[in-house]
This record gives structure tokens, C-alpha cells and sequence, in this order.
């Protein structure tokens, strides 16, 4: 009898958990792919990077300034005691492994693309630093999980990385986890719809960085600029080569200390991708105004704040370089909706 009088307040119930437990799947677990990168447009920009890749090798090796492109690195101590050294040799940079990473390696150069990452022992805290020297920002780049703009889709940073052919990549800005903030990808435009107070870095196609205020620009006004990658996370770690962040700014998760990723410019075609351990015995991880100081000492005039906790993860070679871990008790890869990556 009860039931009888009350069926429309348990159909109204039901049909209200049943709506709520669907908007829970839609927002964090149902997949929607709103663009597929084509085969078209990945085999297109290969073999444009082929014909650059050839047109360079059969011209003459421009000149590398050896001091700018490795300027910073002596303001971090290394804690090896086997500590590595480096050498030019042909106008490239080799750095020889030592035992400790040899699993790995720690350089790659060709005649664009050269790569030396260096371990640091900083804050009770392992942080890998790639030091990277381009000769063309077309070998700047970024990728989606799956080749895929969308909501959920995700992968992880290895898969994204050997799908892309990445030489070297580190997590993106998880742009799939929110529904604002600019997403301009490889000079495309995928989402428009600004985040207020959002602090977005801008890669323009001449590769150089800037930081804008998604309050004060429009996406479409980004592209009309040259903009080629806008990732929405941060906050901004450096401007103008001055500290954009203190621990007084830092509210939350953010002022502790946490697994970190992180990109940077130093000068011309000199970046810089940092991945720090964390939340492990071994490595505690560090807080924003940490990693920005870190990043200061490297001499870079430019950096940003990617995602990071379980997503901090950096790959080189086939390899993941760091320890990533989303409770610190399991070491593995957090899926992820996107990369930044150096390759062809």
C-alpha cells in the first residue's frame, strides 16, 4: 500500500541516481572523440620534416654556439660520484653514460636534434632535466592520446610516444580533464572557449614562448599571431627570466610537494623539459616555487607548469627516464589525454 501511494517518489529517485551515476561516467570515464588527426595530415607533416631532414644534411652543419646552448648548467650540483662528462665532437653534443643510467642512456644527437638529460639531487628530490638544441621549431611538438581530440580519451605517455615516433616526450597539460581552456595543437585550433584567470604558454611557429592571460586574448586571435601549441595548465614558473611564482601564491596541492613537469626556453632554440620525482621515500617532489627556482638555475627565461602528481612522466629512447606514481606506493604511467614530444 505504501509503495502504491508513494511509486512516483521511488521512480523519481531512481531516475535521479540513474542520471547522476550517468553524468559521473560521462564526465570522467565515457570516451568522446570530437577530431581524429588524419593518416593524411601524420603522413603529410613526416614527409615534411623528411625533405627538411635531407635538405639539411646535404647543406652545410650551421654553427652551434657551444655557450649558449649550454648555459645554466652549473648552477645545480650533481650528486653522482661517477659524474658524467661532456665532449663536443663534429659540431654535436655526446655525453658519455655512466653506469648508473646506462640502462637508458642520457644523449642523442643528429645533425637537428640534440638531447642531453642530466639527473639532479635537489630538495630531497631526483629531477630530470632535458637539455635540448633544435635547428628548426618544427621539431617541437605535440600529440594526442590515441591521434584524437576529445573528452576521456587517454593513453599512456609511453604509448602516445611510440606512436608519434617521439624521440623525447613529457606529459602535456591533460587538456581532456576540462572543459575550457584554449587547445591549440600543431597550429589547429580545437577549442576556443577560454577559462577565466587561465594563464595559458603560447609556442609560436618561430618557437618562440610566451605567457598569456586567456582573459586578455582570444584562441582565434592566438592562431592569427602564429600561435603552434597553447597549453592551458600552470601557473607560469618564470617570466623574463624572473620567478612568476612564490610560496606565499601557492594555495593548496600546489604549495606541496609533488611530482612535477615542467618546459622551458632558454634562448633561440634551447628548451628545456623537467620531470621531477615524488610522493616516494626516495623522492619527496617538489612544490611550484621549488620547481621554478630549479628551472631559474638552468638559466631559462620562460617556463610552465605542466600536469603532474601521477602524471609527471618522461620518456627518451624507448624508455621511461623517471619513477611516476599517482600513491607512491605503485611505479607506473597515469593515462593521459596528451603529450609534448621532440622528434620528426
Amino acid at each position: 500500500m505504501f509503495i502504491k501511494k508513494h511509486w512516483w517518489a521511488f521512480l523519481y529517485t531512481a531516475a535521479l541516481t540513474a542520471f547522476t551515476i550517468y553524468i559521473a561516467l560521462d564526465t570522467f570515464v565515457i570516451s568522446h572523440i570530437y577530431s581524429v588527426v588524419s593518416e593524411e595530415e601524420i603522413t603529410s607533416e613526416a614527409e615534411a620534416a623528411e625533405t627538411s631532414q635531407a635538405e639539411s644534411s646535404n647543406s652545410e652543419q650551421p654553427q652551434t654556439d657551444t655557450g649558449s646552448h649550454r648555459s645554466g648548467r652549473g648552477k645545480h650540483s650533481r650528486t653522482r660520484s661517477d659524474e658524467s662528462s661532456q665532449t663536443q665532437s663534429s659540431g654535436t653534443y655526446t655525453l658519455e653514460s655512466t653506469e648508473e643510467n646506462s640502462s637508458w642512456g642520457n644523449s642523442y644527437s643528429d645533425e637537428n636534434i640534440q638531447i642531453i638529460i642530466t639527473e639532479y639531487r635537489e630538495n630531497g628530490t631526483t629531477i630530470y632535466a632535458a637539455d635540448i638544441a633544435l635547428t628548426s621549431p618544427e621539431y617541437l611538438k605535440t600529440a594526442f592520446a590515441q591521434s584524437s581530440y576529445g573528452k576521456n580519451i587517454t593513453e599512456k605517455t609511453s604509448e602516445i610516444s611510440e606512436e608519434a615516433k617521439a624521440i623525447l616526450a613529457i606529459n602535456g597539460d591533460f587538456y581532456g580533464a576540462r572543459e575550457k581552456g584554449y587547445v591549440i595543437r600543431n597550429g589547429v585550433l580545437y577549442r576556443d572557449t577560454p577559462s577565466s584567470g587561465q594563464e595559458d604558454l603560447v609556442i609560436y611557429n618561430d618557437g618562440s614562448f610566451e605567457i598569456i592571460s586567456e582573459d586578455e586574448i582570444t584562441a582565434e586571435e592566438l592562431i592569427n599571431a602564429g600561435a603552434e601549441q597553447v597549453l592551458s595548465f600552470g601557473p607560469a614558473l618564470i617570466k623574463n627570466g624572473e620567478t612568476a611564482v612564490t610560496e606565499d601564491e601557492e594555495v593548496g596541492k600546489a604549495k606541496a610537494s609533488n611530482p612535477r613537469t615542467a618546459v622551458g626556453i632558454i634562448d633561440g632554440l634551447h628548451y628545456v623539459f623537467v620531470v621531477s620525482d615524488g610522493r616516494t621515500e626516495e623522492s619527496a617532489g617538489l612544490s611550484l616555487s621549488q620547481l621554478a627556482e630549479f628551472m631559474k638555475g638552468l638559466g631559462v627565461k620562460t617556463a610552465y607548469n605542466l600536469d603532474g602528481g601521477g602524471s609527471s612522466t618522461m620518456y627518451f629512447n624507448g624508455s621511461i627516464i623517471n619513477n611516476p606514481t599517482t600513491n607512491g606506493k605503485t611505479i607506473k604511467e597515469r593515462s593521459v589525454s596528451d603529450i609534448v614530444y621532440i622528434g620528426y
